[in-house]
């Protein structure tokens, strides 16, 4: 066995268990030794039942009396046994477990792990873990000790991957090589001890060392694929260095209807610093909703035209690439360019186009030419693939265009840094002048019908409003877009009977969004209700008030972003957060956006309190897997990153660190080809 053997190899899984394996990404030994526990059970506490009390969570030794199957009125099977561990006697439940009676005997000698509760004068324990104990010297697995808990699935059990993961490590541990050169190992505990640690601890120290080294290794591994590829993209030309027409870049900038506000024209500096270089940019650009990021593209666009070079311009939704489309015509057609659009439902592009936008439809069409200069990516999470659809189409130059990303999603620098270290960082600062700030309110559901009535008094002045119902899944469901219409139907009914509403969600087919938003914008409808987060990224200046119901779903940069789809004119805006649950933490949660409108500051707050997995899960999927690694963890990102840089620095190829060189093979899908 080694750790490329298929689990398919390993004694007792067959095909059905492969396939549930599979569900969990695990085909292969070192799949599974590095699937990782997500807490522990701690059952270290050995008791005897004498001196247990109830609330004790203990792990008790004796022999089973009898055991039995009963059934309910409603022929629900409980199982119940008696343990005597010569202390005292308990009794055992567990629910729908019927086989036990066939595992367990009369007779046997078990270890059982879990909380002491009381049912009527008996002491008992409710579905507690066990084992058998064959010889009073065997080491248990599942009861006793720090129990791992794993991610599961269907038909696949902790219980079960902890009992297989146990029996492969003895053989593959002394197989497993540390990468780590000792030079940048410092004091992190070596790999191979690592892994054991991770799975079978003996306390809390040695978790937390384990943790700590798996944790630097996936940081490690993130930052030096980025620098590799960051260092990889500037050896590739780009399709030649643009010349700067400042005159024409005024003339430009005059004639749009506002003013640049600082911070664009700052970004803006920054980009033509990367146009001027031989080197194609590879730039992210972030700012809150409405900072004006669309308006910078639109520039850059104008710039690659002045140099004889088209551009493509991506947007993750039809309805943003229409509002792209409609917006670029208007700045752009009066200064010569022609703008097509390319989407899964409206195809108005031609070889003249100067701009063609769309979403990723477009990559799927021979659109991309030799003379496009340009990539602008809007609001798209898996960063890279974009890249490589574009380098793959047939280019006899052998350049590559200018690539320009953007984001809403506040991203402190530091988790920046990590997520996206292969591309330049620029963050426009500040909002446009004259914007009233947004007031937010949480409003507990003893007000709600107050806030209906301020709703309904505010349409009836001439404003419009948005509720948000939250996603249960991040890819929207029936059951979703149904419960959507049953709250659509509740708000028209028995809130605004007199009104008129709209409802948007996942499931409407492209035209009939497109006549939702048309209504919205046109003033037919007066409050929009919709599912999805992305869907309301469409600028109506007269939407004034953003009601988000389950508010606590919501991550707080989430929610700063949702808010910032309002205030777009001179109106007072407000925002109300409904939340489901009105618990204490949940609400003092929420109330950060009563007192900060700085995108940053909540990321900041939401990745202390929630995780970077909930706040950033889905930027990280298909970019990076992180398993064990925390985005809060700054000192170590800070540690990982220098380290990587060293690493980069001495042994650009990283063929003096084959091992290391061979993990980032295997990892990486992201490495520019050659």
């Amino acid at each position: 066995m080694d750790l490329q053997t298929p689990l398919t190899r390993i004694s007792g899984i067959g095909p059905s268990l492969a396939g549930k394996l599979e569900r969990l990404g695990l085909k292969t030994v070192d799949n599974l030794i590095h699937h990782y526990p997500f807490r522990y059970e701690d059952f270290s506490k050995i008791s005897t039942l004498a001196n247990a009390k109830v609330g004790d969570i203990v792990t008790i030794r004796g022999d089973i009396w009898s055991i039995q199957n009963t059934y309910t009125k409603n022929r629900k099977i409980i199982t119940k046994a008696i343990l005597n561990d010569s202390s005292a006697s308990i009794e055992l439940v567990w629910f729908n477990s019927p086989w036990l009676t066939k595992s367990i005997k009369a007779g046997d000698k078990l270890q059982v792990s879990g909380k002491i509760d009381k049912s009527g004068y008996k002491l008992s324990l409710l579905a507690p873990a066990w084992e058998k104990i064959i010889n009073e010297e065997n080491s248990t697995l599942h009861t006793g000790r720090l129990v791992p808990v794993y991610p599961e699935t269907y038909g696949l059990t902790s219980k079960w991957l902890r009992q297989k993961i146990a029996s492969v490590l003895p053989q593959i541990l002394p197989k497993v090589e540390d990468h780590l050169p000792e030079t940048i190992r410092d004091n992190l505990i070596p790999l191979p001890q690592a892994i054991h640690h991770i799975h079978l601890p003996e306390n809390y120290p040695q978790i937390l060392q384990a943790k700590k080294r798996l944790s630097f290794d996936e940081l490690f591994q993130i930052q030096l694929i980025s620098l590799k590829v960051r260092n990889d993209w500037k050896k590739r030309h780009a399709v030649r260095p643009l010349k700067i027409d400042q005159e024409k870049i005024e003339e430009f900038t005059r004639s749009l209807p506002f003013t640049l506000t600082d911070g664009q024209q700052k970004v803006i500096q920054e980009i033509i610093g990367d146009l001027k270089k031989d080197t194609a940019m590879n730039r992210l650009i972030q700012g809150e909703v409405g900072s004006g990021k669309t308006v910078v593209a639109t520039i850059i666009v104008y710039i690659a035209y002045l140099n004889g070079l088209n551009s493509l311009v991506m947007a993750p939704t039809e309805i943003l690439a229409q509002q792209h489309y409609k917006n670029m015509v208007g700045f752009l057609e009066p200064f010569g360019l022609k703008v097509g659009i390319y989407t899964g439902s409206k195809k108005f592009s031609d070889n003249h186009s100067n701009v063609i936008v769309g979403t990723h439809a477009l990559l799927s069409k021979k659109l991309v030419k030799d003379n496009i200069g340009l990539v602008v990516i809007d609001e798209q999470q898996r960063f890279g693939v974009e890249q490589r659809a574009v380098l793959r189409t047939d280019n006899s130059t052998g350049a590559i265009p200018h690539f320009l990303t953007m984001t809403a999603t506040p991203i402190p620098r530091t988790v920046a840094l990590t997520l996206y270290g292969d591309l330049d960082l620029s963050i426009i600062e500040g909002l446009p002048k004259g914007r009233k700030p947004i007031k937010t309110h949480v409003v507990p559901s003893y007000k709600r019908n107050d806030a209906y009535k301020f709703i309904e008094k505010k349409v009836k002045e001439g404003d419009q409003v948005y509720i948000v119902t939250p996603l249960i899944e991040e890819s929207e469901t029936l059951v979703t877009a149904k419960a959507a219409k049953v709250e659509f139907e509740r708000l028209q009914t028995q809130i605004f009977p007199d009104l008129k509403l709209g409802l948007m969600h996942g499931k409407l087919k492209s035209k009939e969004k497109d006549q939702v938003i048309n209504d919205f914008q046109d003033k037919k409808i007066a409050i929009l209700v919709s599912t999805s987060v992305v869907e309301v990224g469409v600028d109506i200046p007269n939407a004034t008030i953003m009601v988000i119901e389950g508010a606590e779903r919501f991550g707080l940069a989430q929610l700063h972003q949702l808010r910032g789809r309002i205030g777009r004119g001179e109106k007072q805006s407000y925002c109300l957060l409904f939340p489901e649950i009105e618990e204490r933490n949940i609400v003092e949660r929420l109330k950060n956006l009563e007192r900060t409108s700085d995108g940053l500051k909540l990321a900041e707050i939401d990745l202390k309190i929630r995780g970077s997995g909930q706040i950033f899960g889905t930027m990280q999927s298909g970019r990076w897997d992180l398993k064990i690694a925390s985005l809060g963890d700054y000192g170590l990102i800070e540690k990982s990153r220098a380290a990587a840089k060293k690493i980069i620095e001495l042994d650009p190829t990283l063929d003096k660190h084959p091992l290391i060189k061979a993990k980032l093979a295997n990892l990486s899908s992201f490495v520019m080809p050659d």
